[in-house]
């Protein structure tokens, strides 16, 4: 079975750099943090979905870098990727624990699709089989994504939810990171500047 974990970098994902950080810095280092924590998976091939040019200095050599439209669906973007599942991992996640992604994977045992929800609403993270169910269209920045796809899905139990997880939409949201979490380490060196 071939399994890609894939990044997404979105252009408003460094929206939540601290005074006295340059945003695209900012999002240079938590996108690197977050593709980090991917590549260091066991049997996962990582990936990068990026609509930020010139972010491909930040993954290892060989490594799939997909350049989207800033505002172009995840539909449209799982479509264009090959695998018999996918887990996409939004960016501004630096911290993002492994096991998370390993729970999202093993979900989809039971159900076609499984997300990680984010606090504060959206999602961290969403996986599914390739090509993904016709009738899913997730937006990860919905509000309440896991309702919205279950209202899509034929069944509700097609859609499967692990435990969440948090990202950093805001400057306050810097505060939720967890100097004791192992990783992260270009967001960490980045803010410690400031």
């Amino acid at each position: 079975m071939t399994r890609i974990a894939a990044v997404l970098v979105r252009q408003r994902m460094a929206q939540a750099a601290p005074p006295g950080v340059d945003p695209r810095e900012f999002l240079a280092a938590v996108a690197e943090d977050t593709y980090e924590m991917v590549a260091g998976l066991e049997l996962v091939t990582p990936v990068l979905i990026t609509s930020v040019p010139e972010l491909e200095e930040i993954v290892w050599p060989g490594t799939q870098v997909i350049a989207i439209e800033d505002d172009e669906p995840l539909k449209t973007i799982l479509s264009r990727l090959s695998a018999d599942q996918i887990a996409v991992i939004c960016a501004d996640a630096p911290d993002l624990p492994p096991l998370l992604v390993g729970k999202l994977f093993r979900e989809l045992g039971r159900a076609e699709i499984t997300v990680c929800p984010a606090a504060d609403g959206g999602a961290v993270a969403m996986a599914c089989a390739l090509p993904a169910p016709g009738w899913a269209d997730p937006d990860l920045d919905d509000l309440d994504v896991v309702a919205a796809l279950r209202a899509q899905a034929p069944g509700s139990r097609r859609v499967a939810t692990t435990p969440g997880w948090h990202r950093l939409r805001t400057r306050q949201d810097v505060e939720r990171l967890d100097p004791g979490l192992e990783g992260w380490d270009n967001t960490r060196a980045l803010i410690a500047t400031r």
